[in-house]
């Protein structure tokens, strides 16, 4: 189903979430191919694309074949928060410019961004609305659920976003405290829902198409949002589009398919990032890949040891070969 940040039509209701140092160009080229109908980048710093820092400034680079995508950014201070905006609004082509307000990390919260944001509600408005003043692009928020289980202040902290001229607003529904254990708290996205005019992405425990379709009945959000589902797992964005479609979706994909999806993924980071880096990320990427398929365990201390690409491809190789002969 189609549905609209501001003007911009959207294809269908699966949003790939900011995932820092996993949604890189080459993953979102893989995400894409699966049919992503929105995706977000890894969250960028304020000051990192201020202070020209050069890795932050890569982290800008979108290709055409991403769109539509949304490029998200991290700060806690009116004055940088809005400069970076604008840097965003005119010299990149993302269609959207995103507000964390629900990193949970220490080095993020310290600083008094991501999820610090929702304590400091009259701040958060600040940053939204001199953004929201002084760009083009619509500009949507990231928020939890709240700080803790004590201060749950989504509801009242949405509405705000909304009066200070946010196009969409996504909720995961943890409390910052929760980081990312427990269960999320989907009636807090109902209520939500509820109480803004603008579209509501919901967030947190989507790991099947189920999951997804669980979350839109209950829920009535506009669109779903998935993060660490995606790991290893890309082949979930088709099956949540085809079971929202039609109710339907392919259960298993190939040994091949999946073989397939690894050395895409690899060869993309070595064009993007080189051999020596491409090999440390696909350790984790290789290791989240092969999970819960049979021997896993075992081949996971040689993926995360690889030395090199050859290496990581040779492992990989052996091990679906084996898979492969086992299905004979």
């Amino acid at each position: 189903m189609k549905w609209k940040i501001g003007n911009l039509e959207i294809e269908n209701q699966v949003v790939v979430a900011p995932m820092a140092g996993v949604t890189n160009i080459a993953f979102r080229s893989i995400l894409k191919e699966f049919g992503a109908g929105l995706i977000f980048t890894e969250m960028i710093s304020d000051k990192g694309l201020l202070y020209e820092n050069n890795r932050t400034q890569d982290m800008t680079e979108i290709a055409e074949f991403e769109q539509p995508i949304g490029l998200q950014l991290f700060g806690s201070e009116v004055e940088t928060m809005t400069k970076a905006a604008i840097y965003i609004d005119r010299n990149t082509s993302a269609q959207i410019i995103d507000i964390n307000m629900g990193c949970p990390v220490q080095k993020v919260v310290k600083a008094g961004a991501g999820s610090k944001l929702m304590t400091t509600p009259d701040l958060a408005f600040k940053i939204v609305k001199n953004i929201v003043d002084h760009v083009s692009k619509p500009v949507t928020v990231k928020i939890r659920s709240g700080w803790d289980h004590k201060n749950i202040n989504a509801i009242e902290f949405a509405k705000s976003m909304e009066m200070a001229g946010v196009s969409a607003i996504t909720v995961h529904g943890r409390t910052r405290s929760d980081m990312y254990s427990g269960k999320a708290n989907w009636d807090i996205i109902k209520q939500i829902k509820r109480n803004v005019t603008i579209p509501v992405i919901g967030n947190g425990d989507i790991t099947t198409p189920e999951d997804a379709k669980n979350m839109i009945d209950y829920t009535g959000c506009d669109a779903i949002m998935v993060g660490r589902g995606l790991l290893g797992n890309p082949f979930l964005i088709q099956q949540i589009r085809d079971y929202l479609d039609t109710g339907n979706y392919r259960k298993n994909f190939s040994l091949l398919e999946r073989k397939n999806a690894i050395f895409s993924h690899l060869l993309k980071l070595m064009e993007l990032k080189g051999n020596h880096v491409a090999t440390l990320e696909m350790r984790n990427h290789g290791a989240w890949y092969i999970k819960g398929l049979p021997g896993s365990s075992k081949i996971k201390p040689l993926i995360v040891n690889a030395k090199d690409p050859e290496d990581f491809r040779k492992i990989i190789l052996d091990y679906f070969k084996k898979l492969e002969q086992r299905q004979e």
